[in-house]
C-alpha cells in the first residue's frame, strides 16, 4: 500500500531501481543534489539538472514539463554520497513566477513496475519558485524518502546557497539556459478550469509535435502535446521503459512495452454514560476518478496517478432466492488490507444497526402491550372476569407475535452476518488476526506498517456467539490505558487484584508484541517503565527476545531519566516540523515510532515525572510518541483531579471482558474482549524472536 507522506514524515524503500514522477500544473525544472553525510554538496559536479542530466544512479529530464519521470538506482551511488535532494523549479523565461499560482506539484516515489511506495503533495508553498521535494537518504547501510516541501523565495540560486554551493548564482544560471533552449520542447498543461486545478494525468503520455502527432479534438478543446519520453530516448511510438541512470535498458525488460464515519452514517445517539465510543476513523469510499478541468484531491492523490485497482473478489452463484454467498475483501479499497478493513467495519455498523432495530421492535411491542393492557383494564367491569382475561391474553399473544417477527429477522441478518465472519476471520492479514490465526505461523517481518491493528473483540449481549475485531487506525491517535483496577467480570466471578495486575500486564505485552510485530524493522521502538519491577514475569518476551530499546527502567531515577528522553524528542521534532526543517534534526536522533509502557502508575512518580507524562499523552501521538499504562485509576486518587484530564485523554482498555465501549453509530454498549495469546502457545516468542533477528541486521 502507498504511503502518503506529509512533510517531515519519512518511508523506507525497499528497492534499489526507483523512478520518480511528479505531476505539476505548469512546466517545472527537474534536478537533484548528492549530498555527503552531512547534507553538504561539494560542487557543482554534484548537481545533475537539465544541462547535465546524468549522474551515476541518477538521471532527470533535460526539459522544463509538467510532468516528469526521474530515474534512480540507489544501488550505484558513490559511497560519498548519503543524501539525495529532488529539486523543482520555475522557469526563468514566461509563465507563473511563484508556486503559490499554479496546482500543488505531487512527486511519487515508484519501482520499476509503476507501484506507487510513497506519495507527497507539496502544498503550503507562495511566493517561493524553487522547492526542495523529496529526500533520498542512506541510513544505516538502508535508504529512506523523507517529505521535505521546503521552499525558497530566492528561487534556484538561494536553493543551491542552501545547499553549500560556492558558485550557486552561476549554477542557476546554467539551469534556466539549458532549459531556455528546450522551451521548444516543453510540455503545456492541460486546460485548467478557472481556479487554475487541473486533473492530473492518468494515461501513457501521447505523442508530441516532434512525432509528427496532430492534436485530438475533445469536449474541452485540444488535448495539448506531450513530450517523447521523460528522458528523451525512446524513438516514436515506443512506449515507456525502464532505464538504468546511464540510460541502457533495465535488465529484464524487452524494448517494447468507517469505521465509517465518514461515509455518512449519522449516529443515533451518543454513548452511554461512562462507556467510551469506539472511534470511526478510516474511508471506506472510493472517490470517483476526476473529470477533465476538475478540481484536484489533494486528499489522495494516489488515486489519480495509480492505476485502478483489481476489482474485487466475486461471489459464487447462488439458487434463486438464495442470499448472496459471502466473499472476504469484497468491501472498496485500494489493496486487500483495506478492502478487509473496510469490511470489518461494514460488519461492525450492520451488527449495531441492526441489534438496534430489533430492540427498537421489542420496545414498541412492549409499549403496545402496555397500553391494551391499560385500555383493557380501564373499565372497572373488565377487572374481574372471563373478558378481562381473554383482553390480557390478546395484549400478550400479539406481543409474543411481534418479539417473535422481530427476533426472526434479527436472526436472519445474524446469519448472513456470522456467514461473512467465517469467511473473513481466516483471511484477515497479521495486523487483523487473532494470535490463533495460522497466519502467524508464516510470520516474516513486514516491509512496510499496516493501516490498522487489531486491539481485541467486540459483542452484544444478543449474539455473544458473533465476534467483531475492534481495529484501530495507525499510527495511533491516541494512548491505550490496560485498566489494572479491581472488578467483578461478567460472568460474576471476581479477581483479586494480583490477578487482574497480571492479566493487564499479560494483555499489555501482547498488544506491544503485535505492535512490534506489524511494523518494519527499525520503524517500532519500545520502551518499558517498571519502578518496582513488578512486571517482571510478564515483560519475560520483550526482555528475552532483546526487543526493548533498553531494559525496563527501575526506580524514580530510570523513570526520569526515560520520561526526559521521550520528551526531548516530542520537543524536537515538534519544533523542527513546525519550522520546516525537518531534516536538522540531530543525527543520532531515532525517527522512529516510540512506545511507552508504564506499569505500576504512580508508584515512582513525582510531581516532575507526573507532568512530563501528561505531556506525552498529550503531544506525543503527532510526532510519534505513543503511551500505554497499566494502571488502577483508584490507586491514583491521591493525586486528586490533576490525572482526571490524562485519564480522559487515553483510550481504555479492560484485561478481562467489560462492557465499556460505544459503537460511533447507535450508542451500543459492547463487551471488549482483549487480545490475549493463547495459553500455552509460543506464537508470541517465535514472532518477537523474528522481529529481534531483523532489528540487529537493521542496525
Amino acid at each position: 500500500m502507498t504511503a502518503e507522506l506529509v512533510r517531515g514524515q519519512n518511508h523506507p524503500l525497499s528497492q534499489a531501481r526507483l523512478e520518480i514522477r511528479i505531476a505539476a500544473g505548469t512546466p517545472v525544472v527537474a534536478g537533484a543534489t548528492l549530498g555527503d553525510e552531512h547534507g553538504t554538496v561539494h560542487g557543482a559536479e554534484w548537481v545533475v539538472h537539465p544541462g547535465a542530466p546524468t549522474l551515476p544512479g541518477l538521471e532527470v529530464s533535460r526539459q522544463a514539463a509538467a510532468d516528469h519521470r526521474l530515474a534512480v538506482d540507489l544501488g550505484a551511488m558513490p559511497e560519498a554520497v548519503h543524501r539525495v535532494h529532488v529539486l523543482l523549479a520555475l522557469p526563468s523565461a514566461g509563465g507563473p513566477v511563484r508556486f503559490g499560482a499554479v496546482a500543488a506539484p505531487f512527486v511519487a516515489v515508484t519501482g520499476l513496475d509503476g507501484t506507487e511506495l510513497a506519495g507527497y503533495t507539496i502544498t503550503g508553498l507562495d511566493a517561493e519558485s524553487a522547492v526542495v521535494a523529496l529526500e533520498l537518504y542512506r541510513r544505516q547501510g538502508a535508504w529512506k524518502v523523507r517529505a521535505v516541501g521546503q521552499g525558497y523565495a530566492g528561487g534556484l540560486t538561494e536553493l543551491l546557497t542552501d545547499q553549500g554551493l560556492p558558485q550557486a548564482h552561476q549554477l542557476a544560471n546554467t539551469i534556466h539556459e539549458a532549459v531556455a533552449q528546450g522551451l521548444a520542447r516543453a510540455v503545456t498543461p492541460p486546460a485548467r478550469t478557472a481556479d487554475g486545478d487541473r486533473a492530473r494525468q492518468t494515461a501513457t503520455p501521447a505523442p508530441g509535435p516532434e512525432q509528427g502527432a496532430s492534436a485530438t479534438q475533445g469536449a474541452s478543446g485540444a488535448v495539448p502535446p506531450q513530450p517523447l519520453s521523460p528522458y528523451g530516448t525512446q524513438p516514436p511510438g515506443t512506449p515507456p521503459q525502464p532505464t538504468t541512470p546511464n540510460g541502457s535498458p533495465a535488465s529484464g525488460t524487452s524494448q517494447p512495452a468507517s469505521p465509517y464515519g465518514a461515509q455518512g452514517a449519522p449516529a443515533a445517539s451518543g454513548p452511554p454514560p461512562g462507556h467510551t465510543q469506539v472511534p470511526a476513523d478510516g474511508s471506506a469510499a472510493q472517490p470517483a476518478a476526476p473529470t477533465a478541468g476538475g478540481p484536484i484531491d489533494y486528499s489522495h492523490p494516489r488515486r489519480q496517478n495509480a492505476a485502478p485497482p483489481p476489482p474485487p473478489p466475486v461471489a459464487p452463484p447462488v439458487q434463486p432466492g438464495q442470499p448472496a454467498r459471502p466473499v472476504a475483501g469484497d468491501a472498496t479499497g485500494w489493496s486487500m488490507d483495506e478492502r478487509l478493513y473496510n469490511q470489518v467495519w461494514g460488519m461492525f455498523e450492520d451488527l449495531a444497526r441492526s441489534t438496534a432495530a430489533y430492540r427498537s421492535a421489542v420496545d414498541f411491542a412492549d409499549s403496545r402491550m402496555e397500553k391494551e393492557l391499560d385500555a383493557a383494564l380501564a373499565d372497572p367491569r373488565n377487572r374481574i372476569g372471563g373478558q378481562g382475561d381473554a383482553a390480557r391474553e390478546a395484549a400478550r399473544a400479539k406481543y409474543a407475535q411481534l418479539v417473535e417477527q422481530a427476533r426472526a429477522a434479527y436472526d436472519r441478518d445474524l446469519g448472513q452476518l456470522t456467514a461473512e465472519s467465517e469467511v473473513v476471520e481466516p483471511a484477515l492479514p497479521l495486523a487483523y488476526a487473532r494470535w490463533d490465526n495460522p497466519v502467524w505461523h508464516g510470520y516474516r517481518v513486514p516491509f512496510e506498517a499496516p493501516m490498522a491493528v487489531r486491539m481485541g473483540d467486540l459483542h452484544l449481549p444478543e449474539c455473544p456467539e458473533l465476534r467483531i475485531p475492534m481495529l484501530i487506525r495507525l499510527p495511533l491517535e491516541r494512548g491505550l490505558w490496560i485498566d489494572s483496577g479491581a472488578a467483578g467480570s461478567l460472568d460474576g466471578s471476581f479477581l483479586d487484584s494480583h490477578e487482574l495486575h497480571g492479566l493487564a500486564m499479560d494483555t499489555a505485552v501482547a498488544l506491544a508484541a503485535r505492535l512490534l510485530a506489524v511494523h518494519p524493522a527499525g520503524d517500532y521502538t519500545l520502551h518499558v517503565i517498571d519502578p518496582a519491577g513488578s512486571g517482571a514475569q510478564a515483560l519475560a518476551p520483550l526482555v528475552w527476545t532483546g526487543v526493548l530499546a533498553a531494559p525496563p527502567a527501575v526506580g524514580a531515577a530510570g523513570v526520569g531519566d526515560v520520561l526526559a528522553r521521550l520528551t526531548e524528542r516530542v520537543d524536537l521534532v515538534q519544533m523542527a516540523v513546525r519550522g520546516g526543517a525537518a531534516d536538522s534534526l540531530p543525527p543520532g536522533l531515532d525517527t522512529s515510532e516510540q512506545l511507552l509502557i508504564v506499569n505500576d502508575f504512580p508508584h515512582g512518580f513525582d510531581d516532575r515525572a507526573v507532568t512530563q507524562l501528561r505531556y506525552l499523552a498529550d503531544e506525543g501521538p503527532s510526532v510519534g510518541v505513543h503511551l500505554m499504562m497499566v494502571a488502577d485509576r483508584e490507586e491514583a486518587s491521591a493525586y486528586g483531579p490533576l490525572l482526571d484530564p490524562l485519564w480522559r485523554s487515553l483510550m481504555r482498555l479492560t484485561p478481562v471482558p467489560d462492557d465499556h465501549l460505544a459503537d460511533p453509530w447507535v450508542g451500543h454498549a459492547w463487551t471488549y474482549e482483549p487480545a490475549l495469546v493463547p495459553p500455552g502457545s509460543q506464537v508470541v516468542q517465535q514472532v518477537l524472536n523474528q522481529v529481534a533477528e531483523a532489528r540487529t541486521k537493521y542496525t
